[in-house]
């Protein structure tokens, strides 16, 4: 659990774990079968692995037996970008110009599609480049944006992709436990998923395909996961992203208290420093993401003075955040790389209270009157 005299703000970097899966993964561990042998160690390890699976499938409404456990988000990423697009002959990849870099690697500069300003994909945009390509094509737009939190209309680009003949692979690492997520309902081939980043423990993952959908292995050298992934399966991990699968309705349930603290926050920030912006203000966001760019102070000024008053936030993803490079996320929506460096990203949570939104504004609130005075 997060010790409560430090104020967590960073909740898409990582969750605190749950107690349930805690409780879960300590019972794992004693679990030391190896799931793919057939005596009853590794039976009963099998069943556990199993279990966390079907309870996976139930919550993003995918077929079990079509859920792929990886190491993490960006595992599941790149053998969607190399699996899926090997298996269906891809003729190459698309994704919008804001993707996570896991994706991002995998796509070359001149197939990135442009974004707006609030960083949502440019539809036109998209389908000029499925015309001018011969079918199948790969594309990627991700549910939510991991910095802004802004949410991407997946079901109409499903519908271009559709059109075209198109696979289309959706990063949805930072929707459980904040919003709805239906794989089915949205007709999404692809789907990655994170444990850690809704309560679960890092090195644990899930590629969800829909039925149908073939796809290469990446690791090779076992038969594990249907052959789709070589490598005995992290047991402890999965279990844990099962139990936290369990607990992402309760975190629903908790979403609208935690949209009321990130909204208190953001109207105390536009009220007392007219000079931020907040990028997606007005947009579909989730509830618990806010990206606020502060003129004149750059983003690790602002990082370290708050974690010095025990306030810890970041300055965007935190696959990228030791770099001096500003994020190519606001880059692509326009903003100036100069200003791009004076963004933080604050996120929120279930352990979330009001005494940790106070605490940020009575830190930068102050920051932010010293340099706009100055």
């Amino acid at each position: 659990m997060t010790a409560k005299a430090h104020a967590y703000l960073d909740y898409n970097a990582t969750t605190p774990v749950l107690e349930e899966v805690v409780l879960a993964v300590t019972a794992a561990l004693g679990n030391f079968g190896n799931p793919s042998s057939v005596h009853g160690p590794g039976r009963h390890a099998r069943a556990a692995v199993e279990e966390a699976r079907e309870a996976i499938a139930a919550l993003v409404d995918a077929p079990a037996q079509r859920v792929i456990f990886t190491s993490g988000g960006t595992e599941a990423n790149a053998l969607a970008m190399r699996g899926l697009a090997a298996a269906a002959g891809c003729s190459g990849v698309l994704a919008s110009a804001t993707e996570h870099p896991s994706i991002m690697a995998h796509v070359a500069e001149q197939d990135r599609i442009a974004v707006d300003r609030n960083g949502i994909v440019d539809l036109d945009a998209l389908e000029r480049a499925l015309k001018q390509r011969a079918a199948p094509v790969l594309v990627a737009v991700m549910f939510a944006n991991n910095e802004t939190g802004v949410l991407q209309p997946v079901a109409e680009a499903v519908a271009l992709a559709r059109k075209y003949g198109a696979l289309i692979h959706c990063d949805a690492v930072q929707a459980l436990g904040k919003t709805v997520l239906s794989m089915r309902t949205l007709g999404l081939d692809s789907v990655s998923l994170s444990a850690h980043k809704f309560g679960g423990v890092k090195g644990a993952g899930v590629l969800a395909l829909r039925g149908g959908v073939e796809i290469a292995a990446d690791m090779l050298g076992g038969g594990q996961e249907h052959r789709r992934r070589a490598g005995t399966e992290n047991v402890s991990g999965i279990v844990g992203m099962g139990a936290a699968a369990r607990c992402a309705e309760r975190l629903l349930v908790d979403a609208p208290r935690v949209l009321d603290l990130r909204d208190e926050l953001e109207a105390a920030v536009e009220s007392e420093a007219p000079q931020a912006r907040i990028f997606g203000r007005d947009k579909p966001r989730l509830g618990n993401t806010s990206c606020i760019l502060l003129p004149g102070v750059s983003s690790e000024t602002q990082v370290m003075r708050l974690d010095l008053a025990g306030v810890a936030v970041s300055a965007g993803s935190a696959c990228s955040s030791g770099r001096i490079a500003p994020s190519h996320v606001l880059l692509a929506m326009g903003v100036a790389p100069n200003e791009a460096k004076s963004a933080i990203r604050v996120s929120l949570g279930w352990e979330t209270t009001r005494a940790d939104i106070s605490r940020f504004l009575e830190v930068w609130l102050p920051l932010a009157a010293k340099f706009r005075d100055s």
